[in-house]
């Protein structure tokens, strides 16, 4: 008998440790976590709210001279962008900028150039191009945008200096300020 109670518990030893075994099989699992990474492309000019600017020559104040378009330049607005893309699908972006109301009285130029980004954000902000003269035409006026922030609000991104000159002596019979009128930029972030 005791034999048998000695063999009884060696059994139920081995039970034991068979379950013990199965149950750190057990002991462990797994899951899947699902990484996203939100497409961006966002731009605004900055300040919000009063970013209308005018441009004008000077009057003269002496019999025999000409308007003075020298003072005919403003460097208030900044243009911020926010970028997000794929490198497959999306690799850059492009900021554009085109009249999209209105037209530039006749005799006058009206120009714009992006400056350097001022650097307070992070990631590949884009490279400006030379000044471009506006039309209804789109043009690029900053290439190779990547995923990158430019920081938001004035001194944040592009500084953005607008110019408004006399098209050529020749066209100042072209001058009539009946044409006096509002313009609206457009500024486009989009894909390549």
């Amino acid at each position: 008998m005791k034999n048998v109670l000695k063999f009884i518990l060696f059994v139920a030893m081995l039970g034991g440790i068979a379950g013990m075994s199965y149950g750190q099989d057990d002991n462990n699992d797994a899951h899947n976590i699902t990484i996203t990474i939100p497409e961006v492309a966002l731009l605004d000019i900055e300040p919000a709210g009063s970013n209308t600017i005018t441009l004008g020559p000077t009057a003269p104040t002496e019999a025999g001279d000409p308007l003075d378009f020298s003072a005919s330049t403003n460097n208030t607005l900044w243009m911020n962008y926010s970028s997000i893309i794929g490198s497959t699908t999306e690799p850059s972006r492009d900021v554009t900028v085109a009249i999209t109301t209105g037209t530039v009285p006749g005799g006058m130029t009206l120009k714009v150039v992006a400056a350097n980004d001022a650097g307070n954000g992070a990631g590949n902000v884009g490279t400006p191009t030379s000044e471009v003269t506006l039309s209804s035409t789109a043009q690029n006026i900053v290439t190779g945008v990547k995923s990158c922030y430019t920081g938001d609000g004035t001194n944040n991104g592009h500084q953005l200096t607008y110019t408004l000159s006399l098209t050529a002596p020749a066209n100042y019979g072209d001058l009539d300020f009946d044409d006096a009128t509002t313009l609206t930029v457009t500024y486009t972030l989009s894909d390549n």
